[in-house]
């Protein structure tokens, strides 16, 4: 597969049309649509299904486009390292970065990184400690930041001077708002919006004392934004670090569990990778910022 018709094909996938596609890519419709056929050929699938009006994915042809998505971010990602000069530092610096008030750090180093070397992007993927995890390993990302307990036998990592409090997030009307902490046997009967990262953190196992299974779990998320939606319609109180969701000026409120418990925060990159020289300077501008 070559690297040009996998961005024709992604074009195409978004457009879900070959003409518009054509039209942005400034090739002809009836090139555009041999080079579709002839890698549909080459994979030996039928990627495409064509509609009078649209061009929509088969099931085959979202698997690709997951995959083309990523192959060409990493192609992109390894010519822009490249770029950069003796002279002047360019080039990408990309962090996958889970939910947390302590990316402020991280932010504060690239800034001056950035006042230092303006030619320098950065590219933040957001997400849970898994999809971190799978864009450090596959080198999508450079960094990647972790919150609480993560497996880093794989990584190098660097302990932020910060943490994180586990809490619930609920409506002001609840009756758990009461209280000033939340305890493992206040959330016998309360419905408990989790993120699919607290289902497998042994820390809060312990905390809980007994099975996530007993829980009353009616949904589960990775970002809690769509949670808090959630919370304010009522249904159900939602597990999760403090600082995310902004309560001031709404009906929400947050409680931190009883007996208290912390998330670290780490910053982790693969064991022996060679940085570029942008994502170089930038670890080191994160080391001293801390």
């Amino acid at each position: 597969m070559e690297l040009r018709v996998l961005r024709y094909f992604i074009e195409v996938a978004r457009e879900q049309n070959i003409t518009a596609a054509a039209e942005r890519l400034h090739v002809t419709q009836p090139t555009l649509s041999k080079q579709l056929m002839d890698l549909e050929a080459e994979l030996g699938k039928k990627l495409f299904v064509r509609g009078k009006r649209r061009t929509t994915l088969t099931e085959e042809g979202m698997f690709l486009f997951r995959r083309a998505q990523e192959i060409v971010d990493l192609a992109d990602k390894t010519e822009g390292a490249f770029r950069s000069t003796d002279e002047a530092v360019t080039g990408d610096v990309s962090v996958g970065c889970g939910e947390t008030e302590g990316m402020r750090i991280v932010i504060e180093a690239m800034k001056r990184l950035n006042d230092d070397c303006p030619d320098i992007r950065f590219h933040l993927y957001s997400g849970n400690d898994e999809d971190v995890s799978e864009r450090l390993d596959s080198g999508l990302v450079d960094f990647g930041l972790f919150v609480g307990n993560t497996d880093l036998e794989k990584y190098d990592y660097i302990r932020l001077p910060a943490s994180d409090t586990w809490g619930l997030l609920m409506r002001k009307d609840c009756p758990l708002a009461a209280k000033d902490g939340v305890g493992p046997a206040d959330l016998a009967g309360v419905p408990v919006l989790c993120s699919r990262q607290a289902l497998h953190s042994n820390e809060l196992s312990g905390w809980l004392g007994y099975d996530f299974s007993k829980l009353h779990i009616p949904s589960t998320h990775n970002l809690v934004h769509n949670a808090a939606l959630m919370v304010q319609a009522g249904m159900g109180c939602a597990l999760t670090i403090d600082r995310l969701v902004n309560t001031e000026g709404t009906d929400l409120t947050f409680r931190p569990l009883k007996p208290t418990l912390k998330a670290d925060l780490l910053f982790a990159w693969k064991k022996y990778q060679v940085f570029s020289k942008a994502s170089e300077k930038f670890l080191e501008y994160l080391q001293k910022t801390i």
